[in-house]
């Protein structure tokens, strides 16, 4: 099955190398696999449709807040902020 951090930090590649447009499209599919709660596995089950692994997995979303941000552009507008000072 997939590890779910593994593939978060292919989004956060694909945002940080100028390829927003996979990075988006990618991150939607992952995060669609969230449940009702917004919880996510350590893994997930492409035959199945389900998630497997540990539940719920914190390193799983600590690697989805990092996509996210880095989709965003948020290390760079940190960046910005920082040497404006």
């Amino acid at each position: 099955h997939p590890f779910l951090a593994c593939s978060f930090w292919l989004v956060e590649q694909y945002a940080r190398t100028g390829r927003q447009d996979e990075a988006t499209m990618l991150m939607d599919k992952l995060v669609g696999f969230a449940n009702e709660l917004g919880l996510l596995s350590e893994e997930y089950a492409t035959n199945e449709r389900r998630m497997a692994g540990n539940f719920p997995q914190a390193f799983s979303h600590l690697t989805l807040v990092r996509a996210a941000d880095a989709i965003h552009g948020v290390d760079r507008l940190s960046l910005a902020v920082n040497t404006a000072v």
